[in-house]
């Protein structure tokens, strides 16, 4: 397994605003992602995670307010420019194509490739030794997220869980410095939700890297994070270690709809 030797680059996200047609989406959002935590973004439906996803990702550009990581800012470049720098990201809805998961995860490898096109398609020494490099790293991915089994399998004949394990893969596949999880667990049954819990635990632990996090289900939050930021109408109503935020009078009011104390919510 190829360990990171370095610390990864601090993500740092300042006073990001989006606006939709005059609505405003986010609004002077800031946090920093500590190189090799778990930071989780929460809040209700429609609080701005997903658009704050999109922002980190490149999908969506800011009106104002600036993402650096490291010394390099985000902002501005296109999402494949991001991905090549070190963000990987996996989708709320499963995003994987016709074939095997080693099909699907040497997709995630593409990006690393330095064979050019020529020496690829008329399969020259170099880029033939490129593959099986690539080809091996991929497997060793598998096997880390647990998908070592179905390495050779279709993914259409996967189960959910391990379909949503193969996205997951694909992003790992990038090498990423830092990796953006939108909501790894939805749709997951209990034992799938403990095993995606403890995957994630065994990634950061192997390799690393800054985990960012969407997440409705709490309990995965509470047990994962480091650190929390919670969103209410695309504002930063708290922040956090995962304690903190559980009991913080503004979360409870917004998040979980009640005006209970922290003592009630403990």
């Amino acid at each position: 397994m190829n360990d990171r030797t370095t610390a990864p680059p601090v993500l740092d996200v300042r006073d990001i605003t989006v606006r939709f047609a005059g609505l405003t989406a986010l609004d002077t959002v800031s946090f920093t992602v500590v190189p090799g935590s778990v930071h989780a973004i929460i809040g209700p439906n429609g609080a701005g995670k997903s658009t704050c996803f999109n922002v980190l990702s490149g999908l969506y550009r800011p009106a104002s307010g600036t993402v650096r990581l490291g010394d390099t800012e985000l902002t501005r470049l296109a999402p494949h420019r991001i991905a090549a720098l070190g963000v990987a990201r996996t989708f709320q809805n499963i995003v994987t194509t016709e074939g095997t998961v080693a099909d699907n995860l040497m997709l995630g490898r593409h990006i690393l490739s330095r064979a050019g096109f020529t020496a690829s398609a008329l399969r020259l020494p170099s880029a033939v030794r490129e593959q099986r490099e690539h080809l091996a790293r991929a497997r060793e991915i598998a096997e880390l997220v647990g998908l070592g089994p179905h390495f050779d399998s279709p993914v259409a004949l996967l189960s959910y869980g391990d379909r949503k394990r193969v996205e997951f893969a694909r992003a790992l596949c990038l090498e990423p410095s830092v990796l953006l999880l939108d909501e790894p667990v939805a749709g997951m049954n209990a034992a799938e939700r403990a095993r995606t819990a403890e995957t994630i635990r065994a990634v950061r632990a192997e390799l690393g890297l800054s985990v960012v996090l969407v997440e409705h289900d709490m309990g995965l939050v509470m047990r994962l994070a480091d650190e929390v930021t919670v969103l209410d109408f695309g504002r930063v109503i708290a922040h956090g270690t995962p304690d903190e935020v559980r009991r913080d009078p503004e979360v409870l009011r917004a998040y979980l709809g009640t005006e209970a104390t922290g003592e009630d919510a403990a």
